[in-house]
């Protein structure tokens, strides 16, 4: 081959290569923008929803718009944008909401995350059968809170009805379940697992027996802790968040059962970032997404709950020994949901 020719031919491959390199780049930058071009729109009634959308931005590059507002706002939000959905991903707790939601055809059904395994024998059964749906964590939608200084551990009450003792006369309060997201599921629960008649009379017991009855959790702890009331019922996550405050609080978990409040999360059916939508669904049932939501730096009170996520602990000051947990159910909780919030209004409430 004479030198002429030689060089022509080292010109060339020396070209070659700098064009599959060069593609090669634009074929990584191109992916790399694809993935931060994404945006997951998140409303979130959650304490960790903030830390955990920081903490999936970070890994992924998808950047997260949050909308973080009550479990009502948000709710009335969905159903609002029903035909044009400006939201990804909806996260708060309450699956009898959520219920309401997938009934109304607004949600994804039938997909299965990657990690969909990772439940627990609890967390599958939380799960629904179309998976329009996805429950993240557990807590009980109710248990008991006894002023320690009022109450001596031999008159602590075991069980929801020793509530309707002398001792505890005028000295009960719980939340308004029109007002408390937690509380409707334990109202519910009652009905539905006593039996409707036996259910209101449980709280019409009570309210026979003192009763008093605020909108939500900040109003009745600040009840039990002034001495006002001897005992509460209200979500078990806020009862341990003020407990590990300081406050002389006694948590007591009735032998009978606590009623299941699931943190659910759901994709619209029309999500405007699907793929974003379910990588951070994926994200939230990892355990890397769960350490995020269990640091009570990240969510205050919300990170005491307990994990439905195989090899997750949750943190020391959550019991997990000697709980019964009763699944609620969320379809007929749903469709008895204002009947059941209006008696309770006309009966208990007034």
């Amino acid at each position: 081959m004479s030198s002429k020719k030689l060089k022509s031919v080292i010109v060339l491959a020396v070209i070659s290569t700098l064009v599959f390199s060069l593609s090669g780049c634009a074929s990584s930058s191109a992916s790399s923008s694809t993935q931060s071009n994404k945006q997951l729109v998140l409303y979130s009634a959650q304490g960790y929803d903030s830390a955990v959308a920081k903490a999936f931005e970070k890994k992924t590059g998808i950047k997260v718009k949050l909308v973080d507002d009550s479990t009502g706002s948000i709710a009335a939000k969905m159903e609002a944008e029903r035909s044009n959905p400006h939201w990804d991903v909806a996260w708060f707790d309450g699956d009898a909401t959520m219920q309401s939601m997938d009934n109304q055809q607004m949600l994804l059904t039938g997909y299965s995350p990657s990690d969909i395994g990772n439940y627990t024998e609890l967390g599958n059964s939380l799960l629904p059968k179309d998976k329009g749906y996805f429950p993240v964590s557990v807590t009980a939608a109710a248990a008991i809170g006894v002023n320690t200084k009022l109450v001596s551990p031999a008159d602590y009450p075991t069980d929801w009805n020793d509530l309707k003792k002398p001792f505890f006369k005028n000295s009960i309060a719980m939340n308004d379940p029109s007002t408390s997201g937690p509380t409707y599921p334990y109202v519910s629960g009652m009905l539905s697992t006593l039996g409707d008649a036996n259910g209101k009379q449980f709280y019409e017991d009570l309210k026979s027996n003192g009763l008093k009855v605020f909108p939500t959790n900040d109003n009745t702890l600040q009840a039990l802790i002034s001495g006002q009331v001897k005992a509460i019922t209200i979500q078990n996550s806020a009862l341990i968040n003020s407990e590990v405050s300081g406050n002389p609080i006694k948590i007591i978990y009735p032998s009978s059962g606590v009623f299941t409040l699931p943190g659910v999360m759901a994709i619209d059916k029309n999500a405007p970032d699907m793929d974003a939508a379910k990588q951070f669904v994926e994200y939230c049932l990892s355990p890397e997404g769960q350490a995020v939501m269990l640091n009570p730096k990240n969510g205050g009170g919300d990170s005491y709950f307990n994990p439905i996520i195989k090899g997750v602990n949750p943190n020391k000051e959550v019991q997990v020994e000697n709980v019964k947990w009763i699944k609620t159910n969320p379809i007929s909780a749903a469709k008895n949901e204002d009947s059941i919030k209006k008696w309770f209004h006309d009966n208990i409430y007034q």
